[in-house]
């Protein structure tokens, strides 16, 4: 182990919770990136009530149970998961880290749960299929063309993947008003205004200029955008997105995919209603991590009456504003079947690559763990709404 990989061992073992991974991102990466991962909408009023809605509700422990053995397993999407945190789709991995959605794809394998791979990632959906045989997903952005969704279908089919997930909260990019400070882009644009960031960046910067060109992998045969050319996701998003996508789209995309379907970015009971309507296999509550409508409710608020609604009819997975493993375990009281990670383990890979991403994953697991132990719970089952006390 050279150096550079000591120190970087010792200043992951010194995180102990995914906010001290996220402080040592910070300080390995530019600001335009960082500020990609860490940014939201407006004024970001969202993006902080994410993580605060956990706050209404209290934790109960049951005294005296024997709890030496804790079983935190569960069924997902016709899958058993070693544990009910799934790690979500992001875009551009590779930017944050070299290394990328290969290495949370192993990782989300080694700790048995789910990976879901984005339509803008910049590792391809052939490369994923090949890296890992864990559970995985793959999530679809419905482009202008439309030939190019029926291809993802095919593909993600060929590479074995185990699900679909059409993101339904994207018909326009939000206001995202960090990366236009930053003039964030993709792939990232070293230009005069930058020079001073990149100074004190120099691992980065290295990687960057060492490694594989960073693209979207898995459009850069038919769009050039984003890959050959300049964009920011602004742009991106108003020139390839269709915001026509309607429900007929995604019984259509459903039927193309013939497997567990998954519609990620539902925050209503009628949306909620009409995704059992229409067969999908689960709905995950998201609000884009706080990224596109400012304001809106956190996930975590509109949980219990989606679960009332139709819990037991569709899975429903939680997304956004997971931190602690305290989280995970109100979000399963009130009737989430799993939930969704993204910033968790962004934080890690940028802090230290496939190790970091590592650390951030066992962190938030250990946590669960012990939780349970101190609640008196053995396993999921009995993560009931009698463990929640509200304030």
């Amino acid at each position: 182990m050279n150096l550079l990989d000591q120190i970087n061992t010792w200043q992951l073992s010194r995180c102990f919770n995914v906010n001290d991974l996220r402080k040592v991102a910070k300080g390995r990466l530019p600001a335009s990136l960082f500020g990609y991962i860490d940014g939201g909408s407006d004024d970001e009023r969202t993006l902080q009530g994410n993580t605060s809605a956990f706050d209404q509700y209290d934790l109960l422990q049951r005294a005296l149970v024997d709890v030496s053995q804790i079983d935190l397993s569960t069924s997902v999407l016709g899958k058993k998961i070693d544990w009910p945190v799934i790690c979500a789709p992001t875009g551009m991995t590779r930017m944050f880290h070299y290394q990328g959605e290969k290495a949370v794809a192993r990782e989300a394998a080694r700790t048995g749960t789910f990976y879901s791979l984005s339509t803008l990632a910049t590792t391809s959906i052939e490369d994923i299929g090949a890296e890992t045989s864990g559970p995985k997903m793959f999530q679809v952005y419905v482009h202008r063309d439309r030939e190019l969704s029926r291809e993802f279908v095919q593909r993600a089919k060929d590479a074995k993947f185990d699900a679909l997930c059409l993101t339904v909260d994207l018909p326009a990019h939000g206001n995202r008003e960090r990366d236009l400070r930053t003039g964030m882009t993709l792939p990232p644009k070293l230009t005069i205004k930058s020079i001073l960031d990149v100074l004190i960046h120099p691992a980065w910067v290295y990687r960057y200029l060492t490694s594989d060109p960073i693209v979207l992998a898995n459009v850069e045969h038919k769009i050039k955008e984003g890959t050959g050319e300049v964009s920011n996701l602004l742009q991106y998003v108003a020139n390839q997105f269709d915001p026509t996508v309607t429900w007929k789209d995604a019984e259509w995309l459903m039927s193309e995919w013939n497997g567990p379907f998954v519609l990620k970015g539902i925050m209503s009971v009628e949306d909620a209603k009409k995704a059992v309507e229409i067969g999908a296999s689960a709905i995950i509550l998201s609000n884009h991590g706080g990224r596109q409508l400012d304001s809106s409710p956190a996930p975590f608020d509109v949980l219990a009456e989606i679960v009332e609604a139709v819990g037991g009819q569709i899975e429903i997975i939680l997304d956004g504003g997971i931190r602690r493993g305290t989280h995970v375990l109100k979000a399963m009281a009130l009737g989430a079947n799993a939930c969704m990670i993204g910033r968790p383990y962004l934080y890690g890979l940028a802090a230290g690559g496939q190790p970091g991403v590592a650390r951030a994953l066992d962190l938030l697991r250990a946590e669960i763990e012990l939780d349970m132990k101190l609640m008196g719970c053995r396993n999921v089952s009995e993560v009931t709404p009698a463990c929640l006390r509200k304030r």
